[in-house]
Formats: C-alpha cells, structure tokens, sequence
C-alpha cells in the first residue's frame, strides 16, 4: 500500500507540474499562473492527509492551509523581489530567499490563534495586497517555446515529485496545524516557476507571479470545503465537491473577466 501512494503521489505531481508548464508555453503565462492557483499540490496534500492519517485530520489541517496560503503569497513576491535584485546565480538566489522567507512567515503564523473567520481574512486580506503590489508586472507570453524531449520532461517532473514526498510526509511528524501550514507550501507552483525562470527569462515567471492571487481565491474556496465537508462525507465525495467549488470561481472569474474586456 504505501508503495502505491508513493506512485501516485509522483504520477499526480508529474501530470500537475508539465501540463501547468506546457499550458504557459502553448496558451499564455497568464493563464498559467491563475490556474496555478487551482487546488493542486495543496488538494494533493490534504487528500493524502486524510488518507493516511483521517478526514478530521485532514479537515482540520485545511483551515491551517488557509491561513497558510499567506507564507504561499509571500513566497511568490519575496521571489519576485529577489530575482529583480540578483543577478549573479539569479535562479538559486531568488529560490533560496523565497524558501527562506516562506518558513519565517509559517512559524510567525503558528504563533497566531486561529478560527475559520481569521484563516478566510488573512489570505483574501493579503491576495489583494499582492494583486496591487503586482500590478505594474507586465503579462509576457513565450514566444519562441523549448522543444520538449525526455530529460526537459524528466527534470519537469522531477521537482514537483520530490516537493510533494517531502510535504506528504509531514503529519508523521508532527500536528495538524503545523502539518496544515506545510501544507500550503506551492509544491506545484515553485517547480512551475523554476521550469519557465530556467527555461525561458525572469520576465515570464513575473507574469506567472503576477497572476498567482487571482488563482488563490480558487484554493481559499477549495480549502474552506474541505474543512466542511471532509467531516461529513469523507475524502472521496469531498474532494469533488470541493474542487467543484473552487472550479465555479474560476468560471465565474473568467466570465467576468470578458464581460470587463467586451465593455
């Protein structure tokens, strides 16, 4: 059994990871990085949570997750931030400094008294914060695209395997909130945006960056379900319903976003 989870676990990440990168190369950077904050590496997690562990478990990590998705944000700009400033080693820099950034603002979080309300408040606070912060980005969408071969889609793959089997095996260690807040860490967005940084220039990951808070509302919604409904109907018919939930937004969102277009 475990064996198989583990298979999963890389087969799931693998898909996530190369069709987010594949969408940036072949529709835009833009919708990459709204889609990029659909439920994916977290949805992954909290699934497994549940699995491995308990819906309760998993219910009670999501609202954790929520709150979590504060230190995902701060992790995109402190990115964002690090690649305009180094320009030597730019990649390595810009990643070690979100990382870091990331897990300085989880254990000031896990230092917070946390309810439902505040978990919704903090992120939607701070995806509007960023949402203003990045407005001046410019959408650049790849022009020239990499040829795909087998070691591009073997490295593809190979970041989002190892993020998620590092992230997935956190409630072994240690509690639900903590395990919640790990939860959060964007095991598929980081590989995404390594994969168009060294692939391509810094010019489109700030796109993929720039549309980050959008998504995340979809991920606060799926997040917020799970906590429900994972109680009430266990993790499979849960699952659905909440990335049915998350899915509504988006379709509400792009809706809208022609209706704005169209004027």
């Amino acid at each position: 059994m475990p064996e198989l989870l583990i298979l999963i676990k890389l087969i799931v990440a693998i898909l996530f990871v190369i069709g987010l990168s594949i969408l940036a190369e072949n529709v835009s950077t833009k919708v990459a990085g709204v889609l990029s904050g659909y439920p994916s590496g977290s949805a992954i997690t909290l699934f497994f949570f549940g699995l491995e562990a308990s819906p309760d478990y998993a219910a009670e990590s999501a609202v954790y997750n929520m709150i979590g998705l504060t230190a995902t944000l701060s992790f995109v700009y402190i990115y964002y931030i690090a690649s305009n400033h180094f320009t030597k080693f730019n990649i390595l820099f810009s990643s070690l400094s979100a990382i870091l950034g990331y897990f300085a603002i989880v254990s000031l979080l896990q230092l917070i008294q946390i309810n439902k309300y505040i978990a919704i408040l903090i992120p939607v606070t701070f995806s509007f914060l960023y949402i203003y912060l990045f407005k001046k980005i410019k959408n650049v969408n790849i022009q020239t695209k990499a040829k795909l071969n087998y070691r591009i889609l073997f490295v593809r793959a190979f970041f989002a395997a190892l993020i998620i089997l590092l992230i997935t095996s956190v409630p072994r260690f240690v509690g639900p909130n903590l395990a919640g807040l790990f939860s959060a860490f964007p095991t598929t967005l980081f590989p995404l945006m390594l994969i168009i940084h060294f692939t391509y220039s810094k010019e489109h990951v700030h796109t993929i960056i720039k549309n980050v808070p959008i998504g995340m509302f979809s991920l606060i919604i799926y997040s917020l379900v799970i906590s429900i409904v994972y109680p009430l109907f266990g993790i499979y018919v849960g699952t659905i319903i909440s990335f049915a939930a998350a899915t509504v937004y988006l379709l509400i969102y792009r809706k809208l976003k022609s209706i704005t277009v169209n004027r």
